[in-house]
């Protein structure tokens, strides 16, 4: 089915871009963490395979792509790379970061989606593990790095959300045989625009009813900054 969306090369392109943005998002995690350069890489790798590499396994599409193509498994140390010499650059560019990796958990959730179903998965079961494949990077990075993952923190704008919604659009478009490259670009874009409008308003899922939380919200951005500044 993907075939049929997007020739080779095109999803190929679109994977890497994916892949390099998410890749970046984990270097600059632990460049804040102070990680060395192999922490940087492995989290840069984590971050960019993971959600791909989980989805695979759960399929049985083995051995997963990241071990079958050597650009998947590339593309990310080039951002690691990218991240540890100019790390302050990348850093004030995190808006357009922010942009891309939103671009990347659309396209992310659209692919999953669709080749889970292609390997015998359910509707609900396919867009469950397209969400699992735009977002168990990110959740892996966390756990590697000792945080919370930002995937279960109240004080973080919406991710997996926006992720779930581009997988139901795709799940729809297949069951009322409506799937197509327009319609699974409609899927990311949805998906896309849901995160953004995330970050820029700040939507958050709501938390139990009634609780009083004591929790102080921590602007990582802004400790991300601190920290940059202090490295150099």
């Amino acid at each position: 089915m993907l075939q049929q969306l997007f020739t080779p090369t095109v999803q190929h392109t679109l994977d890497l871009i994916g892949i390099f943005v998410f890749a970046i998002s984990g270097a600059l995690l632990a460049v804040r963490k102070n990680f060395d350069i192999f922490g940087i890489a492995v989290l840069a790798e984590v971050t960019a395979l993971g959600g791909g590499l989980f989805r695979d396994l759960i399929i049985g599409a083995v051995p997963p792509a990241a071990f079958t193509d050597l650009g998947y498994f590339v593309t990310p140390l080039v951002a690691a790379v990218l991240v540890f010499f100019l790390h302050p650059q990348v850093q004030r560019i995190q808006t357009g970061v922010n942009v891309f990796d939103a671009a990347g958990l659309g396209l992310f959730c659209v692919a999953g989606t669709t080749k889970a179903y292609e390997y015998g998965l359910g509707l609900t079961a396919s867009a469950t593990l397209g969400m699992a494949t735009a977002v168990g990077g990110g959740v892996l990075r966390d756990i590697i790095a000792n945080e919370v993952p930002s995937l279960v923190r109240w004080d973080r704008d919406l991710y997996a959300v926006p992720a779930i919604v581009g997988a139901a659009i795709v799940a729809l478009c297949i069951r009322f045989q409506t799937l197509n490259p327009t319609t699974s670009a409609l899927a990311a874009v949805v998906a896309f625009a849901v995160r953004l409008l995330a970050l820029r308003y700040h939507w958050r899922a709501p938390r139990a009813w009634n609780r009083r939380s004591t929790a102080v919200e921590v602007d990582e951005s802004t400790q991300g900054a601190g920290q940059v500044a202090a490295d150099r």
